[in-house]
């Protein structure tokens, strides 16, 4: 059992309010998941000639304005970069590619957890209430954000198997439920250039939409595939740059709600999750279909 929160803002309203009005929706999933807990938020867009890093260390006490200078001089390109408990957020001015051929050769302690252009995946093992105070969510602003409650089932309690799990640029996924052929499709994508962190089930889910993106689907046809070819129970909450997507497979035995206004649409795994929203008790709410997915996307 877990539990899968999104919000996804559909104007600028509370863009500056996003990360108080997620926290409450985030720790009211403790229950479902005490054991880790983590989300990714989108907004502070960099340029299309930057890539956008979220990294994590083990220790609070890492040097990251020496890994930045040694970055700046190694690729002769501008970075910015900002600390976050033992997380740093990095802007580098120039390609993905060339920042993770850096890291892989010169900073191998030190774990991509995301990159793009928008997307910071920020989780920890612990209480969803103290993973929040730790990053300051409460303090947060952006676009959307998907969060995600542990209660392990299938591989063990660490920071690598917590959600949201992000496999290719400004591409994230959470998961409540169990996919029966992730170790086929594991196989499957990792010839096709994949790479996988974990061995859990959810990651594959992600990394299956992210070969599914790379080969030129759009956000409806990698869906439309993904139900096609992923096997077990799920119901899956999706964040990419400009968009926020909800899926159930055709069981739906995992629980889900939607909430729509004219300002946002909200989903978690449970109402009590959304109680705390401004203007909730108005909202168009629903229960998602079994085999169906519903996006949302800016223009």
């Amino acid at each position: 059992m877990c539990g899968i929160v999104g919000l996804y803002l559909k104007n600028d309203k509370y863009e500056g309010k996003l990360g108080a009005l997620f926290e409450p929706m985030l720790v009211a999933m403790t229950d479902r998941g005490p054991d880790s807990a983590g989300f990714a938020i989108y907004g502070d867009d960099v340029a299309s000639d930057w890539v956008k890093l979220t990294l994590r260390h083990p220790s609070d006490s890492f040097d990251w304005a020496g890994l930045a200078d040694q970055l700046a001089t190694a690729l002769a390109c501008e970075v910015d970069w900002m600390q976050n408990a033992n997380v740093a957020v990095l802007k580098v001015k120039a390609t993905e590619i060339s920042v993770r051929d850096w890291f892989a050769e010169n900073a191998k302690d030190v774990l991509i957890l995301s990159a793009g252009q928008s997307i910071e995946i920020l989780k920890e093992v612990g209480l969803p209430e103290n993973i929040a105070a730790k990053f300051n969510l409460e303090g947060m602003k952006g676009s959307h954000i998907i969060g995600h409650t542990r209660m392990a089932t299938e591989s063990a309690v660490t920071m690598e198997g917590s959600h949201p799990f992000s496999t290719g640029s400004d591409l994230c996924l959470v998961h409540n439920g169990s996919l029966s052929n992730h170790n086929r499709l594991r196989d499957k994508l990792k010839r096709e250039g994949i790479t996988f962190e974990t061995e859990n089930d959810s990651e594959v889910a992600a990394g299956y939409l992210t070969w599914r993106l790379n080969k030129g689907d759009s956000l409806k046809v990698a869906l439309e595939n993904a139900l096609k070819d992923l096997d077990g129970f799920f119901t899956f909450t999706i964040g990419t740059k400009d968009g926020f997507a909800v899926m159930r497979d055709p069981i739906a035995c995992k629980p889900a709600v939607l909430a729509e206004t004219e300002d946002y649409v909200a989903m978690a795994s449970e109402y009590q999750a959304l109680a705390s929203l401004p203007g909730v008790e108005n909202a168009t709410v629903w229960e998602p279909e079994p085999a169906r997915f519903y996006i949302w996307e800016r223009k």
